[in-house]
């Protein structure tokens, strides 16, 4: 029965948080994406969306598959340790997710920032790289002078 509970609690509180987080980076993060797609709020809805399936699919498949990983609790502490531990995992996971998102984000907005200074100021001039430091030495004469 403690195992039962420890599993059900787990799978509570790891949807739950699954679900708030996808929740907040999507309400939040959606003026990112607007910005980061130059005002097309269609389109970054539309992104928005799918990386929250994403999300949802990632995390909540990492929680399935970990409820597999580690010792089974036989007693309360054991399964106070169990739970814990399983919901720092996720919470690790949740993290790096989120921290990914935000890279293509912001990956994103800078593409789009990019191409808008090209479209007001022209392309942005490369910069000038100078030669080698030190001067390449006099090409041999050919064929080689023979020498007694």
């Amino acid at each position: 029965m403690l195992l039962v509970l420890t599993y059900s609690a787990y799978l509570a509180i790891s949807i739950a948080m699954t679900i708030w987080v996808a929740w907040t980076l999507s309400s939040r993060g959606r003026i990112f994406l607007v910005d980061g797609f130059s005002g097309k709020e269609e389109l970054a809805d539309s992104i928005n969306h799918l990386l929250v399936v994403g999300f949802y699919l990632m995390n909540l498949g990492w929680v399935s598959l970990s409820l597999s990983f580690g010792e089974r609790p036989h007693d309360v502490p054991g399964a106070i340790e169990f739970l814990t531990t399983k919901l720092g995992v996720i919470l690790v996971v949740l993290a790096a997710m989120h921290f990914f998102n935000m890279f293509v984000i912001a990956q994103l907005r800078q593409r789009a920032l990019n191409y808008q200074r090209a479209e007001q100021h022209g392309p942005v001039p490369q910069p000038y790289v100078q030669g080698p430091a030190v001067t390449p030495p006099p090409p041999m004469p050919w064929p080689l002078p023979r020498t007694n």
